[in-house]
């Protein structure tokens, strides 16, 4: 199942690439990604970590959102967990899963996030995000937010409002997993 994942995401970013008109090496200086890491990834022999992919995307003026969407996928107004898609960043363990129904015409996407005890991903700022924001709810665990230069001290329960194309980092400073929830609004995107 993950190396089916690896091969459709290196299939969409080619897709995309080539859709946009882009050469590797485009996406690579609009990205800062090299290029042989883009071509391994498009060939499924790399898997892209969180914060590289997000990269990637931005380059693409997708948000990670945006890009897991399944297209084409025919839209349900219900969405089951065991259907619902699974990826893991290769570098951290953070494992994303894509709760809301794919496909609908709904500006907002809920995820649900397991972060390891200790990880962090940054996320840079990219112009494709701009009038996004997510709420950033924890359930368990501990999270330290920053975003630009405010760092915020999450415990379980707390919930944080943010803009996403200013970039920001997500690290988990405890001893256990945490495990929370992004809201992101594409606001109309």
């Amino acid at each position: 199942m993950e190396q089916e994942l690896e091969q459709a995401i290196g299939i969409r970013i080619r897709v995309l690439r080539l859709e946009k008109g882009l050469t590797l090496d485009d996406l690579a200086t609009a990205s800062g990604v090299s290029r042989a890491m883009i071509s391994r990834i498009e060939r499924a022999e790399a898997s892209p970590t969180a914060s590289l992919l997000a990269r990637v995307c931005a380059a693409l003026g997708l948000s990670l959102s945006e890009f897991f969407a399944e297209e084409g996928q025919e839209a349900s107004p219900f969405s089951r967990r065991q259907d619902q898609q699974v990826w893991r960043d290769p570098e951290t363990g953070y494992m994303r899963r894509a709760v809301s129904p794919p496909g609908t015409t709904s500006d907002v996407d809920i995820v649900d996030v397991e972060f390891p005890a200790g990880a962090r991903v940054s996320f840079p700022p990219h112009a494709a995000s701009r009038g996004m924001t997510q709420h950033v709810w924890l359930f368990d665990g501990e999270l330290e937010m920053t975003v630009g230069e405010t760092v915020y001290r999450l415990k379980a329960g707390d919930c944080l409002f943010m803009p996403v194309g200013e970039g920001h980092v997500f690290h988990n400073p405890g001893h256990a997993p945490a495990r929370y929830c992004v809201v992101l609004d594409h606001g109309g995107h």
